[in-house]
């Protein structure tokens, strides 16, 4: 669903990607991991049109993304949920979810009820605002947010961020089941390599703007040179 070939981006003199190359798989979990300062955001930012690349492409099925303004990728099907829960605090929940709606050709009705049933505890704050609202209440809503305009690709950036382990664990599995329910494909960026890992299908490992490793999920986690070196995972 997602491709990305040869893909470079700088920041004035600093090459924050370089020549990156991955496929994320369609109705799967692509588990975008690294230090900070890989470039893991900057990725998901070039692929949604946020960033100009210097350098390869970015297709989306047969659409080609590199050149397309950002409203029109989202328009096309690519949902970017960025980090830091960014929902507007002096919105209610609704509201919210009303505003994701508006440039998708959706029935606003039948979209609200989607993501309600999806998750409950919206529902039950609706009128609430978004302020009044837990990290993973308000991390639930900026999924939500995304989700209402019936995108093909989902891209997350650091959901799991400041979230405690216990919330963390209730997300991932929300992740999981909607990549399954809807046939949903999802580049998950996370610094949580573990969280992200147990419901990943494939992983990209970046280092410093680069690819140290394409493989499956089980297949990273295996490796432990992946684990110890560039994922911080060392058994105790």
């Amino acid at each position: 669903m997602i491709s990305v070939h040869g893909l470079s981006v700088s920041y004035g003199a600093v090459r924050a990607l370089d020549d990156v190359s991955f496929d994320a798989a369609p109705g799967k979990i692509t588990a975008i991991l690294g230090a900070n300062g890989a470039g893991k955001t900057t990725l998901l930012r070039t692929i949604s049109g946020l960033v100009t690349p210097k350098a390869g492409t970015i297709t989306m099925g047969e659409r080609t993304l590199v050149g397309m303004k950002t409203e029109d990728i989202a328009r096309a099907g690519l949902g970017h949920v960025p980090e830091g829960r960014g929902v507007i605090a002096e919105f209610t929940v609704e509201e919210n979810l009303r505003l994701g709606a508006m440039a998708a050709n959706v029935d606003l009705k039948t979209g609200l009820a989607a993501q309600y049933e999806q998750f409950p505890v919206l529902g039950q704050r609706r009128n609430q605002h978004a302020a009044t609202l837990s990290g993973g209440e308000r991390q639930m809503l900026a999924m939500a947010r995304a989700l209402i305009a019936q995108p093909k690709v989902l891209l997350l950036d650091e959901p799991s961020l400041g979230l405690a382990p216990l919330v963390t664990q209730e997300l991932m599995g929300t992740i999981k089941d909607l990549c399954a329910s809807q046939n949903l494909t999802v580049v998950l960026v996370e610094q949580n390599a573990k969280s992200a890992l147990r419901i990943a299908h494939d992983a990209v490992v970046l280092h410093l703007g680069t690819v140290a490793a394409s493989a499956t999920a089980a297949e990273v986690a295996a490796d432990e040179r992946l684990r110890q070196y560039y994922l911080g995972l060392v058994e105790q």
